[in-house]
């Protein structure tokens, strides 16, 4: 990798409308187009010789594969890969707090410490073949008059999935371990009920050790074969789930700190306006996050490839910044090993969007992070333990990263979308940012916040920001999300499946 440590001021500019009329920055608005350019697209504001870097947020996001002359649409077709970096020129910042910044919000305390923005009660699966009765018991206490009996709990959720057998004790079998343990003991969960099969490898006994023992007193278990099959366990677990439910319904939100709030950071269906609004945005109110003691949990490993000097600049240790290295190694492996490679992103959707190459999308996906010191750097599912900002590895598809980071501790998520993902999660709510304002009036029933204003010009970065951090408190302290008030999350809960099946 060649890093250029000079400074280089951006020479491709965003199209504002269809046609590029208008591009980003005030000074180049009278630019004279030589071809349509879609909205939201790259605009050339100077000219780019051939093999020349291409440079967005004063960044390389690629090379010139042609001359690029100024007013030229700059996307896939004249822009490529290039393994130029530009070493950032500033290390981490401490953010100054807005005045009057909330620093509380009304959160569940649990006897470990944690602190739940919602309280569900969770049932968690070994093993596929104990989905089905886990989901009856959850269907049986979704109806309305069952429901009612218990208004301080937000619900009975089954986390079911598709592996537990099948499996060696290797690298699929620890991580799908650390999944069912950590969300075993996740803040927003008031009880539990664990249910296995019986024959299969994650055997229940297993994980019952590797829970603590404040967990263990607020979990019951069924294993289908000992309890008489399924018929017999469903009725045993809709009675043993009424105890669960009577005890979590006693909870009631109190005043808690900020800093027992861990927010997961995604981005889906990325465009070209990720990281100008609604990433940048979002890590800002991150940094707000991480001065008061809390933390940001940002993952998708392969999507901080090309971006990576930003985060390494940052770390607190040698230590913390070679654990990333290892991970970026690690995935330039694995990726090789199965006939990839991780400049094979963006995919068609983000190009649509106006993304040329990974290096542009990860330049992008790095700012939700903020610009806080990079404090650990943690495996899949791993426990989180410490403040600030944390890398959690984990592949770049949404559904397992933030199952990975639910699993980590993650007690509400953070997700940018500029083309219209309508992801939702549970137990941790996820509060959905919008990009662009064409996008969040077509989706507005999808979208809790419009970060296209900041393109627009009606609200400035910085009191976005403010605007997001509330949000967050605002949910935090029980405000339902749109994913939440449509039911979405039951569905998206998927394991990263690691290993052979056998």
């Amino acid at each position: 990798m060649l890093t250029l440590t000079l400074s280089n001021e951006d020479n491709v500019a965003v199209a504002r409308t269809a046609l590029a009329k208008d591009v980003l920055l005030p000074e180049h608005r009278g630019l004279a187009c030589r071809s349509d350019v879609p909205q939201f697209h790259k605009v050339a504001i100077k000219s780019i010789a051939k093999g020349q870097p291409v440079i967005k947020y004063r960044q390389v996001i690629g090379v010139a594969l042609t001359d690029i002359a100024a007013g030229e649409h700059v996307h896939d077709h004249n822009c490529g890969m290039t393994d130029e970096r530009i070493a950032p020129a500033t290390k981490a910042k401490t953010a100054e707090l807005p005045p009057d910044i909330e620093t509380s919000f009304e959160g569940y305390l649990r006897a470990d410490g944690e602190v739940g923005t919602r309280n569900y009660v969770g049932i968690i699966t070994t093993v596929n073949c104990s989905a089905s009765v886990a989901k009856a018991i959850e269907q049986y206490y979704s109806q309305a008059e069952v429901a009612g009996r218990y208004p301080n709990v937000d619900g009975v959720i089954a986390i079911t999935h598709g592996s537990g057998c099948g499996m060696n004790k290797g690298e699929g079998y620890e991580l799908l371990m650390r999944v069912c343990a950590g969300m075993s003991q996740h803040p927003n969960f008031g009880g539990v009920m664990l249910i296995g099969l019986g024959c299969e490898v994650l055997q229940l006994s297993a994980l019952l050790d590797a829970l603590p023992d404040d967990v263990r007193k607020r979990s019951n278990t069924l294993v289908i074969q000992e309890q008489g099959g399924t018929r017999a366990t469903i009725e045993a677990g809709i009675e043993k789930m009424a105890v669960l439910c009577e005890v979590s319904n006693t909870l009631s939100r109190t005043p808690q700190p900020v800093s027992k709030l861990r927010v997961g950071l995604q981005c889906g269906g990325s465009d070209a306006l990720s990281g100008i609004t609604a990433n940048p945005a979002l890590g800002r109110a991150m940094d707000i996050l991480t001065s008061l003691g809390g933390t940001a949990i940002l993952s998708e490993t392969p999507e901080l490839y090309g971006a990576e000097q930003m985060l390494l600049a940052r770390a607190a240790s040698d230590e913390v910044a070679d654990k990333l290295n290892d991970r970026l190694a690690w995935w330039r492996e694995y990726a090789g090993k199965n006939g990839a490679q991780l400049d094979n992103n963006p995919s068609p959707g983000n190009k649509a969007g106006g993304l040329t190459t990974i290096l542009e999308k990860s330049l992008g996906a790095q700012a939700k992070g903020g610009t806080s010191t990079m404090t650990d750097v943690v495996a899949y599912a791993q426990l989180i333990r410490k403040s600030g900002l944390v890398i959690m590895d984990s592949p770049g598809y949404d559904p397992v990263s933030v199952t990975g980071q639910m699993a980590s501790g993650a007690n509400l998520i953070c997700f940018t979308t500029g083309r219209g993902s309508v992801y939702g999660s549970r137990p941790a709510p996820s509060i959905k940012l919008a990009t662009n304002t064409p996008m969040y009036e077509k989706m507005t029933l999808d979208m809790d916040y419009n970060c296209g204003e900041i393109f627009d010009g009606e609200i400035s970065l910085e009191d976005a920001a403010v605007e997001i951090y509330r949000t967050i408190v605002r949910v935090a302290s029980g405000e339902k999300t749109k994913s939440e008030l449509h039911g979405i999350g039951a569905l998206e809960f998927l394991p990263w499946p690691v290993g052979a099946v056998l």
